[in-house]
């Protein structure tokens, strides 16, 4: 199982789940996602991040499979994914999906002058994104971005896929736009909606974190 973090998260941001999956007797992997992690917010804002995200899930994969000590341990016809936020967009992505990255222009005015936009305004847009047939089935809790997938950006996904929602969005993500992209997914696909907020899927503070951030 891959476990992919939301923006700005680490490769311990779900640790609840990966616990859960290893007592399962599941072999889990993660990294923090190059340019986009807790210590590394160099490429956070760009576009470019929505294509490499995928493309190191990618090496990952490739490093379990073929290098890893362990290799042998793994069932590589059983491979699946999890990811949160941008996390389970990264998933959407590796099971198929072609996100029109054009549509962020709809968040970019004349004076928004973030990353993005500029990158938009030159053109300098990614394209051809890679999919990952490797990965048999996915679980994506409350993906980001949403409005980048039309239905007919959906059409090459085939695997099944367990979509999480939450009923009150938040961080960007639109419940609405997250309801509609559900709907539109092609295939074998199951929908559970929470009734929370987005960060409703990150694990539980510990009592023994919450003591200490008290210190600063």
């Amino acid at each position: 199982m891959i476990v992919s973090h939301g923006r700005g998260g680490w490769f311990g941001q779900h640790d609840d789940t990966v616990q859960a999956l290893a007592s399962a007797g599941f072999v889990v992997a993660s990294i923090n996602l190059p340019g986009d992690n807790g210590n590394d917010s160099s490429q956070r804002d760009s576009l470019s991040i929505l294509a490499t995200r995928p493309a190191s899930i990618i090496r990952l994969l490739d490093f379990i499979l073929n290098d890893w000590k362990d290799r042998a341990a793994i069932d590589s016809s059983r491979i699946g994914f999890f990811g949160f936020s941008l996390g389970a967009y990264t998933g959407l992505v590796l099971a198929g999906g072609n996100p029109d990255l054009r549509r962020f222009a709809l968040y970019c005015s004349d004076a928004n002058r973030t990353r993005a936009c500029e990158q938009l305004r030159s053109g300098d847009i990614p394209s051809s994104l890679p999919h990952e047939p490797r990965i048999r089935a996915a679980v994506l809790a409350d993906k980001a971005i949403n409005f980048a997938f039309p239905a007919d950006r959906l059409a090459d996904i085939t695997i099944p896929l367990l979509i999480w929602r939450s009923e009150f969005g938040g961080a960007g993500v639109d419940p609405k736009k997250s309801a509609l992209v559900a709907q539109s997914l092609p295939g074998k696909k199951e929908v559970r909606v929470v009734p929370a907020g987005h960060f409703a899927f990150l694990s539980p503070c510990t009592a023994e974190f919450a003591a200490s951030s008290l210190l600063y």
